[in-house]
């Protein structure tokens, strides 16, 4: 490949910038880099490498440039997004493809490839005049591992490239050793023009399109982390692509290790719900580990189910983070390390303080609506401002937190031993349910998986959508043949772990939640106690769920509460009619949107619904836990 642009990025670099760029002996990196700068025509240009020494320039930066505001507490700082900016944009947010592959696409939201590409590109021309652009690379997964993606990150925001360092591993390294110099991931990120606070101004031309041909990503005229964080869900979206092509899955899921102190052993379990649903809260639930929190690559390496944490660090939603309901998170935001905090109020002590902290707040200070802020302050349409957004966020590293599991680097990644779905759903799933097999667990529990609205998307909120697999947002080839992906994984592994359906938001009949936030690490015990052959089970039209006696045990061991049999057979009754609807709404569901679905999900769910038909005829609407087949299941 030929090296251009060397002139202006000579212009726009140190001398000490430039060798590091030159050094990597990259010319398909070279030439990215000179093209984007070359569009967007930024003043200079600042190459980082792995040091600290260009980790703290960019985080001093963002905090001179006001992107950035130091807190009380030591390192810890605030950043804040304008309104309109403050979730993912997900109308703006489109796959650029070629017009003869945009059918097979369904409501995947795409643009036609030369159209988008030029969009886009007149969107960037000129879009970082006035300001220093950073280069910094970073690597996906465990560097020179085989989960390992390398990516390079083109930002003006320093707020951006400092989120990133967070969150991701740093790469130059990574880069310097790999064997396939053109195999990585691109990101071209402007916020624009801002305004006194430092917040983008042309929401109008916000847009954040990805090529997946040449696997980049642009983003333009966007500050909120969902929307201008390459390494987040837009790298996502390519690596989902990219696994698709080379046999492997990418997927919205935490990985965590559940302690059985009992048997003094580690399971390792993956699990995917929708944003907003408990993800970050299972994965760091006290008394557990965690490798990953929200993405995950799995591979089968010998035979084995593996799973790597693409990440470095957390970028969690902090409403509701409580030092009872999330003592481990508690804890480590209240720390003076490297964090960032966004659109939460700032009190007069300099502190953060967010939307059920469970302390007393202040009655004024600043937050995403401006200085000035006061309880009962409104704002242009009346509508009473909170104190802190619904969907503020904490940015942090993995090396803080007390429960990180030992092998959350580990290149090989951790074996799989149960995997986990959840939504929200208040009237239809029991808290606990394993599945027959594994391809029934893809179609029934993955593929059914429901959630209600919630402030980390744009739009109204308590509106129950399709969550198939708890990634409907980031998959980036036709869902049929996503699903097809997912049901042959496991094909020709050595041990197949068994799936479960999890659901925290059951309701009682008072309309209240069914069980407190911390249930679910007796649902996970379980779950983990099944996966070991320990416990039996009572079958459902649906799947296998526990017996009353070992719930009872584990409510007291790991909870110290008494769980009562009322309280079981309510939550773990068999809802025909509610079920019966749900795979109504997922058949209709599928039949408008995924025209490459397989038959076997068709005729999965059409089994399931006469068999819970001639159950309903049988036992009644509600069919207590033991009522649909007397015998137990073998462990």
């Amino acid at each position: 490949m030929t090296v251009k642009y060397e002139d202006l990025l000579k212009s726009k670099m140190s001398e000490e910038g430039y060798e590091k760029l030159t050094a990597l002996k990259n010319p398909k990196l070279f030439n990215f880099v000179g093209e984007y700068v070359e569009l967007c025509e930024p003043d200079s240009v600042y190459m980082c490498d792995d040091s600290d020494t260009d980790a703290d320039y960019i985080r001093q930066k963002a905090m001179d440039k006001g992107e950035e505001i130091q807190l009380a507490r030591a390192n810890q700082t605030i950043h804040y997004d304008g309104y309109g900016d403050q979730a993912r944009d997900k109308p703006n947010t489109k796959f650029m493809l070629a017009a003869e592959n945009l059918d097979e696409m369904g409501n995947l939201n795409c643009v036609e490839y030369e159209e988008g590409l030029a969009e886009i590109k007149s969107i960037a021309k000129g879009n970082m005049k006035g300001k220093e652009v950073i280069v910094k690379l970073f690597c996906e997964c465990p560097t020179m591992s085989p989960f390992s993606i390398a990516c390079v990150q083109l930002t003006d925001s320093y707020y951006v490239a400092h989120s990133e360092d967070i969150l991701y591993r740093r790469g130059y390294e990574h880069f310097m050793q790999m064997k396939d110099k053109d195999d990585f991931f691109r990101f071209c990120h402007s916020a624009g023009e801002l305004d006194e606070r430092g917040c983008c101004v042309n929401l109008d031309k916000r847009r954040i399109y990805q090529d997946l041909e040449t696997l980049t990503v642009y983003s333009m005229n966007a500050q909120y982390a969902g929307n201008s964080v390459g390494l987040k869900k837009h790298s996502m979206r390519l690596a989902i692509k990219k696994s698709a092509d080379e046999g492997w899955l990418c997927e919205h899921m935490f990985i965590m290790g559940i302690q059985n102190e009992d048997k003094k052993r580690t399971s390792y379990f993956v699990g995917a719900y929708p944003s907003a649903c408990g993800k970050t809260a299972t994965a760091m639930l006290p008394g557990e580990t965690i490798i990953g929190d929200d993405i995950a690559y799995f591979k089968n390496i010998d035979g084995e189910f593996r799973a790597a944490n693409v990440e470095r660090g957390i970028f969690g939603i902090i409403k509701d983070v409580n030092s009872k309901d999330d003592p481990v998170i508690y804890d480590t935001l209240m720390q003076e390390k490297e964090m960032i905090f966004s659109n939460v109020l700032t009190g007069p002590d300099n502190n953060p303080y967010w939307l059920g902290m469970g302390v007393d707040t202040p009655k004024e200070g600043i937050n995403h609506s401006g200085p000035g802020w006061f309880e009962g302050k409104k704002d242009a349409t009346g509508k009473e401002i909170g104190l802190a957004h619904g969907n503020s966020r904490y940015t942090m590293r993995m090396e803080y937190l007390a429960n990180l599991d030992p092998a959350w680097n580990d290149k090989n990644g951790v074996k799989i031993d149960g995997v986990v779905y959840g939504g929200r759903d208040g009237d239809t799933c029991v808290p606990v349910e394993e599945s027959e097999s594994w391809e029934d667990g893809i179609i029934m529990k993955a593929l059914t998986l429901e959630s209600e609205t919630t402030s980390a998307t744009l739009g109204q909120e308590g509106v129950r959508v399709p969550q198939p697999m708890a990634n409907l947002d980031f998959i980036s080839y036709p869902i049929g043949k996503y699903v097809q992906n997912n049901l042959d994984f496991t094909k020709n592994m050595k041990e197949i772990p068994p799936i479960f359906a999890m659901n925290y938001f059951l309701r009682g009949e008072d309309g209240n939640f069914c069980t407190g936030k911390l249930a679910k690490r007796v649902w996970l015990h379980w779950a983990e106690m099944r996966t070991n052959g320990e416990v039996e089970t009572y079958r459902t039209p649906t799947g296998l769920i526990p017996q009353y006696e070992d719930l009872k045990v584990l409510f007291k061991q790991l909870l110290d509460e008494d769980y009562t049999e009322a309280e079981y057979n309510y939550q773990f009754s068999f809802r025909c009619d509610a079920w019966l609807a749900k795979i109504e709404r997922s058949t209709e569901y599928f039949k408008a949107n995924v025209p490459t679905c397989p038959d076997i999900v068709y005729k999965t769910w059409a089994e399931a619904a006469a068999r819970i038909k001639k159950a309903k005829e049988q036992y009644g609407g509600m069919i207590a836990p033991g009522k649909y087949s007397g015998e137990l299941q073998p462990a």
